[in-house]
């Protein structure tokens, strides 16, 4: 006697087809450029990449690149919670203003950001004249860049945190509260366990986000080899020389240097979704 078994209908109506134009979509717009930058640059062979990688001038620009996008990551992870906080849980005249000039990076075209910070921080511009009358160089300098950065990262670091805060349920503070715990114990215990995975995401994204970034950057940063000049301006460089083959290998190290910091970063995220529960 035959058994016939009853097939669930999917949730989501055509799950195929959605899933093929999502694959297809998703291989002609990432993954296809991607393949072909490394296919370009494996022309050269790894040991005249890995040769690449170790030239002073391309190391010098890797280094500014990865180490200020990653201190104005790390930067914007306190004050971008810090905001977060204020927007979600107090109201005060012009909150919605603050809470829309957060986007304000994202519109604002990044060359007009550029000019902007290199008018506010040269050393004759608004506050760049007084931190030169201290001895402090802003603008032209890796500190240059970190300041621009942490203008373009701000907004993911805010916008990752800020839904995950609002559904915060406020029992479980006034609980703790309840039970002795004081306001940083309640902080330390009861939300930032909550907000780990949303503040790392941010952190991935504002991270993501600095290594790429280009036109916010050339401005400030003076662009002196070997001390400001980042990498993707190295290979606008090179390809202005005709260096193609040089800009696809710069590329290509940016690629492997950024997917493999990603890739740790997400597995942390999987860690502190399992230890602290999925938000």
């Amino acid at each position: 006697m035959s058994t016939f078994r009853l097939v669930q209908p999917s949730v989501i109506p055509g799950f195929r087809l959605a899933l093929g134009f999502t694959l297809v979509y998703l291989a002609a717009i990432v993954l296809l450029p991607l393949a072909a930058l490394v296919w370009n640059a494996s022309g050269l062979g790894f040991g005249a990449i890995a040769a690449l990688a170790l030239e002073e001038r391309t190391f010098a620009a890797l280094k500014v690149s990865f180490l200020t996008s990653f201190a104005a990551a790390v930067f914007n992870v306190p004050f971008g919670v810090l905001v977060a906080w204020v927007l979600t849980r107090y109201s005060f005249p012009g909150r919605r203003l603050l809470d829309a000039a957060i986007d304000l990076p994202f519109a604002l075209p990044t060359a007009v950001a550029g000019i902007a910070l290199t008018a506010l921080y040269a050393p004759n511009g608004w506050l760049g004249q007084y931190a030169q009358a201290i001895g402090l160089k802003i603008a032209f300098t890796p500190l240059g860049i970190f300041v621009a950065l942490v203008f373009v990262g701000l907004p993911f670091v805010v916008r990752t945190v800020q839904p995950v805060l609002a559904e915060v349920d406020r029992e479980c503070e006034e609980a703790a509260a309840t039970l002795g715990a004081g306001r940083f114990r309640t902080l330390r215990a009861v939300i930032l366990p909550t907000l780990t995975p949303a503040i790392l995401t941010g952190f991935a994204l504002a991270f993501a986000r600095s290594v790429g970034e280009y036109g916010s950057v050339i401005f400030i940063a003076g662009n002196i080899p070997y001390v400001s000049e980042i990498a993707p301006l190295l290979i606008v460089i090179k390809l202005e020389e005709f260096d193609y083959a040089g800009a696809t290998a710069v590329a290509t190290i940016m690629l492997a240097i950024s997917f493999a910091m990603l890739l740790a970063i997400n597995l942390i995220q999987a860690w502190s979704r399992r230890r602290f529960g999925r938000v």
